[in-house]
């Protein structure tokens, strides 16, 4: 087994929110300075950003993870995390067709910087990513797991988008066998029975990219490896 270092929730300067010196290249750059293993670009409902940031990682030899962080309709985040970055990609495209019918304003909202793997910026995604879906939690689920990804709701004691601020419940459906929990707010212990926790920074800014904090044991270091964790049911 492989102890693994890891931070599988970071925001990239696609996301609206993320701070604009969140670059692929800044963020790996620091993953590797922080002593990190493994980590995950989770931006707002779009994957553009991680073929530069798989390019990235692969000459850092840093394990990226495709991810992107999915806003249902209900508002709940949910995070999904896929076995290539083609898988991320498609879910992305899709996605994008039910996102609201406006464009993003930079000015309001923020900066969608899309980049390649020497951080220069190649296009603005103009779609309103901030903005949640037309899809319920079920689809949303579902869209992650017809691509051979697991599908994670995200820091579920945290802010109006986590699923247990905002339904209230853990709900029977869709089934969720990993779950992400805010370390610094307290969480009812029920939801996590028999269940998979990741604890992730969330960060928007460079300095808050986690440190050697959060340790997977794994059998190999491998995208495979870590889904295959996240599906197995937790004794």
């Amino acid at each position: 087994m492989e102890e693994l270092f890891a931070d599988l929730h970071i925001h990239s300067c696609l996301s609206p929110c993320g701070d604009d010196e969140m670059t692929p290249g800044n963020i790996l750059g620091m993953a590797v300075v922080k002593g990190l293993d493994m980590v995950a670009i989770a931006d707002h409902n779009c994957a553009r950003n991680l073929p530069a940031a798989a390019e990235i990682a692969e000459a850092y030899g840093l394990l990226l993870l495709p991810a992107m962080e999915i806003t249902t309709r209900e508002e709940v985040h949910m995070l999904g995390y896929f076995p290539t970055v083609e898988a991320a990609l498609d879910a992305s495209d899709i996605l994008k067709k039910h996102l609201p019918p406006k464009k993003n304003k930079p000015s309001f909202f923020g900066h969608q910087s899309v980049m390649d793997s020497d951080d220069n910026v190649i296009d603005e995604e103009d779609a309103l990513l901030i903005g949640a879906t037309d899809l319920p939690l079920t689809a949303c689920a579902a869209l992650v797991r017809e691509r051979g990804g697991v599908p994670v709701p995200a820091h579920i004691n945290r802010g109006s988008n986590g699923l247990l601020v905002n339904l209230g419940f853990m709900p029977e459906e869709p089934v969720f066998q990993t779950v992400e929990v805010w370390r610094h707010l307290p969480c009812p212990m029920e939801p996590l029975d028999h269940r998979h926790v990741l604890h992730s920074s969330d960060a928007h800014y460079l300095g808050d990219i986690q440190e050697r904090e959060f340790m997977l044991k794994l059998p190999e270091k491998s995208v495979a490896a870590f889904l295959d964790w996240m599906r197995a049911p937790k004794s």
